[in-house]
């Protein structure tokens, strides 16, 4: 194997593969890169077991002068490329196992590890695919996925549910206290489906894509799906189990309806949560403050918080709008409700109150497609 390469064009496509390489396994053949070079093309493989990334690299700037592959420990690898002032790289498999690695002022020997040991990695890659454009994907990975569990007491609440029925695509994302939840209308036709994708997945996805407006091909199996884009081939494994009907959870009727202007009810609860006590309940590994809500006989509204140790704070925030028939008061999680509010792009946002201790929804005054959910704390 012997090769030259662009070395920014290189280090690009290495850092996508990077989100591939494990941090701790029990196979060590999985901290290496496996690159497979043909005629024509450079191929790029790593795996945790729990994602695979496979990138092709066809730029002008690669000249193969002999086909090859070897596996090559991907931390040392990927530091010596990130690390060296090159324009260009040459890369040759020498005799005695190891790589030659030859930029402007420098040269470098890895030892390859055995290519034989690297587990196989089917990438799936049936027909029919469902195609999304890279925009539409990013934006629901980061309008639900931070409402995902963070604990694997209950794997299923780890990913992200994708669900499609009669071409209405709902993605959602809970961890029992909030959801999150997602609706999209597909022009094409494609087969039902009903999938859980682990978050830490998507995330690692969300890194790799650009900005660029383009399209990502949906491949799926029974316990795998692959994303396809550009010259990257991402594949996760999907999490067993049936996802809860979460659709019972979301109210029917409201109380009280409130629209304030985001950016105005975010630092107001910011504020105020910094005094706010930060209380640990039961079987969760999680702290969070708590903040209380309030609404007047004379429709005036509240936020505050009280804690014995360091003192209160309130404020009053203006409402754009309020229809309410009676007081109220219900207290939240402050993280829960800036992660909720800030996933939306709007001006404005609408609160939907159905009772003290019922779950209660946040929404964009535009964004019709998009709605959170967040169980109450009680007082």
């Amino acid at each position: 194997m012997k090769l030259t390469i662009d070395r920014d064009v290189f280090l690009e496509n290495l850092n996508i593969v990077s989100r591939g390489l494990p941090s701790k396994t029990s196979m060590p053949s999985l901290y290496g890169i496996k690159m497979d070079v043909t005629s024509q093309n450079m191929f790029l493989t790593t795996s945790n077991m729990d994602i695979s990334i496979e990138v092709m690299i066809e730029d002008k700037s690669l000249n193969i002068e002999e086909p090859g592959k070897c596996l090559i420990n991907g931390k040392f690898f990927i530091d010596i490329i990130r690390k060296v002032n090159s324009k260009k790289v040459i890369l040759q498999l020498l005799d005695d196992n190891q790589l030659y690695i030859k930029v402007d002022r420098g040269e470098y020997k890895l030892r390859v590890m055995n290519y034989e040991d690297y587990p196989s990695i089917d990438f799936v890659t049936l027909e029919n695919p469902l195609s999304l454009e890279t925009s539409l994907i990013k934006s629901i990975i980061r309008e639900t996925g931070f409402a995902t569990a963070k604990s694997e007491k209950r794997p299923i609440f780890t990913g992200v549910n994708f669900k499609l029925v009669n071409n209405e695509l709902t993605c959602v994302g809970t961890d029992s206290y909030r959801l999150a939840q997602k609706k999209i209308n597909l022009n094409d036709s494609y087969n039902d489906f009903n999938i859980v994708i682990p978050s830490k997945s998507l995330d690692e996805l969300l890194k790799i894509i650009d900005n660029n407006d383009e399209t990502i091909n949906v491949y799926f199996e029974s316990n795998k799906v692959l994303f396809k884009y550009n010259n990257v081939m991402f594949q996760t494994r999907l999490i067993d189990g049936q996802f809860p009907d979460t659709q019972r959870v979301i109210p029917t009727s409201y109380l009280a309806t409130l629209k304030f202007n985001k950016d105005d009810l975010v630092q107001a609860i910011e504020r105020v949560s910094i005094v706010s006590p930060h209380d640990t309940e039961k079987n969760r590994e999680l702290t969070y403050s708590t903040v209380k809500l309030n609404i007047s006989k004379n429709q005036n509204i509240e936020i505050s918080t009280s804690n014995s140790q360091v003192g209160d704070a309130k404020e009053e925030v203006i409402a754009n709008e309020i229809d309410a028939a009676e007081e109220f008061q219900i207290g939240f999680n402050s993280e829960y409700m800036l992660d909720a509010l800030r996933s939306f792009t709007d001006y404005e946002i609408i609160i939907e109150l159905s009772g003290n201790v019922k779950p209660f929804v946040v929404k964009g005054t535009n964004t019709t497609n998009l709605l959170q959910i967040i169980l109450p704390v009680n007082l």
